[in-house]
């Protein structure tokens, strides 16, 4: 497995080390998914050092809050290009060196909540979000006949650092919950268990396909 990341690189060497604790081979690579000349190298180390990629996950987001008003045109390309150009461009890198090898595989898309439930402050964020459900649906169309499925995972309310500050705000997280039908938040175990389905065999006859893993919160 390779770990990829440009913020943290510590946190990647971490989850890497826990992988190969298993008995598994991981590696770190560093990249900025937003830029070509990045994501191409990253793949080309990966593709050769570990062996050719069945699975990619397109897990980078990032996410700031910021009244419409106030958006500056750094902040909006900013994200949408870590968000979503990240997603497509690093798709299209392996798919293409996918395709000319006829190797088949799975990608699975990391959106959000907030494709369908709106957010003050979020109006760069949201988009990109449900972006990624156009893509998946328009990618599994055109790579799917070629043996590589395309999904997408919207994950809700994560105990993860970027929720941190609702999760540790005592005067916000009731009010968050109540909306919830489980009544918590969910932990990052609980999507990475969806993501493998998506990318097993098991899920051999899904593609296209995007699904809410939200404790019940977008349908309240």
């Amino acid at each position: 497995m390779a770990v990829n990341d440009v913020a943290d690189m510590p946190v990647a060497e971490e989850v890497a080390a826990w992988i190969r604790s298993k008995g598994r081979l991981a590696m770190t690579v560093e990249a900025d998914v937003a830029k070509r000349a990045e994501v191409e190298p990253m793949i080309e180390r990966v593709w050769n050092e570990l062996g050719p990629i069945d699975i990619l996950v397109n897990n980078a987001g990032i996410e700031t809050i910021v009244p419409f008003l106030e958006l500056t045109d750094e902040q909006w390309t900013r994200l949408v290009d870590v968000n979503l150009r990240g997603a497509w461009l690093c798709s299209q890198v392996f798919c293409r060196r996918a395709a000319a090898q006829r190797r088949t595989g799975s990608i699975v898309h990391i959106g959000s909540i907030q494709a369908a439930k709106v957010l003050p402050g979020r109006t760069h964020y949201a988009p990109t979000k449900l972006g990624l459900e156009a893509l998946t649906r328009n990618m599994s169309a055109e790579m799917t006949p070629q043996g590589i499925r395309v999904n997408c995972v919207h994950p809700g309310l994560i105990d993860t650092p970027m929720t941190a500050w609702v999760m540790k705000n005592p005067d916000l997280l009731p009010g968050v919950l109540a909306q919830i039908s489980l009544g918590r938040a969910g932990s990052p175990r609980e999507i990475g268990a969806v993501v493998a389905f998506f990318a097993s065999d098991e899920a051999s006859y899904l593609t296209g396909q995007s699904i809410y893993v939200d404790g019940g919160w977008q349908g309240k």
